[in-house]
């Protein structure tokens, strides 16, 4: 069984791949990538390293994610001829949405009958080495990396604002700048009139 969900994995990964390079829309590719990934960590449950599959879902699948974020703010894709075609790729998208569930039950069986993910009781899980060695010997190295991390998701967002000519702005400065006079107006209202 092993073998067999290795088979349909790798080709699904390698389809994946060449759809994420010849799609003409960046939503597309992203989309691709992310099954692509999505894939790569079925493949690596079923050689037994759970702790890279659970870190390639939510690191590169949320990078990936965030670059989507950034790839739509940067090309000012027009969300309205996307979604017009919404019922023409709705049975495309119905497709991939089952293959991917078939992937999660081919290797949820594979690893039900004989895969190396089911530790023997007591012996110590791919996480549990990792994170002794990370949060021990590797502590400030990885926290270096997490400050660069985010210096980057600054740097990102920096680049990708723009300033909008009809779009209304908060100014601090001149908030807390102003004077009464500036902003309260006295008006005399004479009785049994409206102002």
């Amino acid at each position: 069984m092993q073998l067999i969900a290795f088979y349909i994995l790798s080709a699904i990964v390698v389809l994946s791949a060449l759809f994420v390079i010849s799609a003409r829309n960046p939503v597309h590719s992203v989309l691709w990538l992310i099954c692509a990934f999505f894939t790569s960590a079925g493949l690596l449950v079923l050689i037994g390293a759970e702790f890279l599959a659970m870190l390639l879902v939510v690191v590169y699948v949320g990078a990936v994610a965030v670059l989507f974020l950034f790839v739509v703010m940067m090309l000012d894709i027009d969300f309205a001829e996307l979604k017009q075609g919404f019922t023409d790729y709705l049975v495309l998208g119905g497709i991939i949405a089952a293959a991917l569930l078939a992937e999660i039950i081919i290797v949820a069986s594979a690893v039900v009958s004989g895969g190396t993910f089911n530790p023997s009781p007591g012996a110590q899980t791919n996480a549990d080495a990792l994170s002794k060695v990370l949060y021990t010997d590797y502590l400030l190295l990885f926290q270096l990396a997490g400050v660069v991390l985010l210096i980057a998701m600054m740097g990102a967002i920096v680049l990708t604002l723009r300033s909008r000519p009809n779009v209304k702005r908060q100014n601090i400065a001149r908030q807390t700048g102003r004077k009464r006079k500036d902003a309260v107006e006295l008006k005399d209202v004479r009785p049994g009139q409206g102002i």
